[in-house]
């Protein structure tokens, strides 16, 4: 009903509600906020998504009705704001809270909001570093994923182009929405992807993936204004608004397939692609390029999946050891 009443006021159909200014304490240091990550730290607005509720949470508790007054904030109520809810959250979820806190923090002490650098208060969530095993699909289960769509409708057709883009080159959700038609370079055989902290790089278009982005644009991508490649399926005609679409994308496409994995998201794909390269003989720093990590250490948890590797490196079990 939301959308539907958007378009009738844009259309002139219906008159158009004068939005209430929030210019609230709250609005205002979330807007500073969320200026300050997206041009000075150079965030992607899936970033800001996560960090804006957990500060705003943050702030209501501390402060609730009364006056926002941040140079009163002091390590206690930090503490009491992250043991108030680690206990029913995940630890991914609490490494967020955390990693958000600090940069807010930060974010404050560099305004001179607070005098005294509180981020060295937030407490360390727990993070062992290589403690899970990469969940991914046999190639064999990433081609049943790809042929469960019906590329016979106009849905079927861009959502296969979008698990064929995962599947093959690895991207990351939110790289699959913010990829626009300027972005594939045809004569050059390549498309730009625009991945985390405003970095651009440029990856070569495998002809199948190639040859299913023609086919989409040609005959599925509804006619429309939007520079996004990828364009929702119901009105209005415009790109996907949050990253969450494309991993409902892949989910619905792994029960499509009467698939299991404990992982139902876009990273499955990308976990499937570097897990079958190492087993072709690819290089840890190989696969970090393909999948443009920053940092050489973030591809060590691909080694877990090398059991043949390992097994070599096991000691032989004692003779007569019970």
């Amino acid at each position: 009903m939301t959308t539907l009443l958007k378009e009738l006021r844009a259309a002139g159909v219906v008159r158009a509600q004068t939005p209430k200014a929030d210019n609230g304490p709250l609005h205002k240091i979330e807007a500073a906020y969320s200026q300050y990550l997206a041009q000075e730290r150079g965030l992607c607005q899936d970033t800001l998504a996560n960090y804006l509720p957990i500060v705003r949470s943050f702030l209501a508790k501390r402060f609730g009705e009364g006056p926002i007054r941040l140079d009163e904030l002091r390590p206690p109520d930090i503490t009491r704001f992250i043991l108030r809810h680690v206990r029913t959250i995940s630890p991914g979820r609490a490494r967020l809270m955390v990693t958000a806190l600090r940069s807010f923090l930060r974010f404050l002490r560099l305004r001179g909001e607070i005098a005294t650098d509180l981020a060295g208060a937030v407490p360390t969530a727990p993070n062992w570093r290589l403690a899970t095993v990469p969940k991914f699909l046999e190639p064999t289960e990433v081609e049943r994923l790809l042929n469960s769509c019906d590329q016979s409708t106009i849905t079927g057709q861009r959502d296969h182009t979008i698990l064929l883009l995962l599947a093959r080159l690895g991207l990351r959700a939110s790289e699959v929405v913010g990829l626009t038609l300027e972005d594939i370079h045809w004569e050059a055989g390549e498309i730009i992807v625009r991945g985390k902290g405003a970095r651009q790089d440029r990856l070569p278009l495998p002809r199948d993936v190639g040859e299913a982005l023609v086919g989409y644009l040609r005959d599925g991508r509804p006619r429309c204004s939007a520079r996004e490649v990828f364009i929702r399926s119901k009105a209005p005609r415009r790109g996907f608004a949050h990253s969450i679409t494309i991993s409902t994308i892949v989910k619905r496409a792994v029960e499509r397939a009467g698939l299991h994995p404990t992982l139902k998201g876009a990273h499955l794909l990308r976990h499937s692609l570097a897990t079958g390269m190492l087993r072709r003989g690819a290089s840890l720093a190989e696969i970090g390029e393909v999948l443009r990590h920053r940092l050489p250490n973030t591809t060590e948890i691909y080694a877990k999946v090398d059991l043949e590797a390992l097994r070599a490196l096991a000691p032989p079990w004692p003779r007569g050891a019970a």
